[in-house]
């Protein structure tokens, strides 16, 4: 089986048990049956995770997928909050990396995570992963190495950001609050970008000329 298509399955297997843990529970919810919701045997499911909790970490991971792919084009003369702002108008216009009917099972699990000790498992190894991919991008903007302690510094402040909106914003939504501050696009990138800047002290966000 090559990568891309044990990638498509492991994605396949993801939105099943994420649909079955959100609409059941995650211990009510077996490997059987997760199975039995895509169509393949049990034994095909433990090939593919190594536990029914690990089945969640594909769609989980599937948050930060449109994050990280606005970050990696972001220009050098471009602010955060311009950049993002952009982008988000892109995305509503062409379409998002990511389907909303994904994203929002990635939200629902990350909720779950506040009371299912493997799910929140899954949702940091997710944010471990931004961390590092940020530290990437923020190396290049500041012509640091990616391992440089100010750049890793910075990335965790933002990878922290990343993580604490994420969860705001899909509680919010998953318990139909008021999310009016997020639904414009201008003024969602600016509350991205400016908690950004304010948590690495002003060092990420500014365009570089």
């Amino acid at each position: 089986m090559s990568e891309a298509r044990r990638a498509r399955l492991r994605l396949e297997i993801s939105r099943e048990a994420a649909r079955l843990f959100w609409e059941q529970g995650v211990a009510a919810t077996s490997g059987d049956q997760i199975a039995a919701a895509v169509g393949l045997s049990t034994r095909t499911i433990w090939r593919h995770f190594r536990s029914k909790e690990s089945c969640a970490e594909p769609i989980v991971l599937q948050g930060t997928v449109t994050l990280m792919s606005v970050l990696r084009d972001w220009p050098r003369e471009r602010s955060l909050e311009e950049h993002l702002d952009a982008e988000l108008v892109r995305f509503r216009d062409e379409g998002p990396p990511v389907g909303l009917a994904d994203e929002r099972l990635g939200r629902k699990m990350i909720r779950l995570a506040d009371t299912e000790p493997a799910l929140r498992t899954a949702w940091l190894m997710a944010c471990d992963q931004l961390e590092r991919q940020l530290a990437a991008v923020i190396a290049g903007r500041l012509e640091r190495p990616a391992g440089d302690l100010e750049v890793r510094m910075h990335a965790a402040a933002a990878a922290a950001v990343v993580r604490v909106l994420d969860e705001h914003i899909g509680a919010a939504l998953l318990a139909d609050a008021d999310t009016t501050e997020f639904e414009d696009t201008a003024a969602a990138s600016r509350r991205y970008a400016q908690a950004i800047r304010e948590a690495t002290g002003g060092a990420i966000g500014d365009p570089i000329t």
